[in-house]
């Protein structure tokens, strides 16, 4: 029961002779990728280690501000590009490699729907953990020693 891959990458916009100049177009973007990614953390540029915008000193306006915008205020543009690098390749290896391009639409959600809840989860666990220790170390007579 084979069925032909679809044999284009980036929606379509490149498309190739067989499965095997596919991989390899794969291949190539990937490694593309990774060298960006390994220059950029040898070099780490001046001008990308600086968050977007400074914290908001004040009153209650600046606080509220601070946490809203805590995303872009404490971001390091870097971090975010190496995250975005990361997400990309993660999503080719999994669609182009694993094959979920030809894969049901219920399993493709299934599988990401179950990425964003876990990455969610992970994410609310780290915050109100480093906030429980932040607290612990704070009001105790441990010092800081890391």
């Amino acid at each position: 029961m084979a069925h032909d891959h679809n044999l284009a990458i980036f929606r379509g916009k490149l498309k190739f002779k067989s499965n095997e100049h596919k991989i390899w177009g794969v291949f190539i973007f990937l490694s593309i990728v990774t060298i960006v990614e390994v220059v950029l953390g040898i070099i780490k540029p001046g001008f990308l280690m600086k968050p977007f915008i400074t914290p908001f000193e004040g009153g209650l306006g600046a606080t509220l501000m601070n946490i809203i915008l805590s995303p872009l205020v404490f971001l390091i543009p870097l971090n975010l590009i190496f995250l975005v690098l990361t997400i990309v390749k993660a999503y080719y290896i999994t669609w182009d490699f694993m094959h979920m391009r030809d894969e049901r639409s219920s399993l493709r959600r299934a599988v990401v729907w179950t990425f964003v809840f876990l990455a969610l989860y992970i994410a609310l666990i780290f915050l109100i953990e480093g906030d429980y220790i932040y607290e612990v170390y704070k009001s105790s007579a441990i010092k800081w020693n890391f």
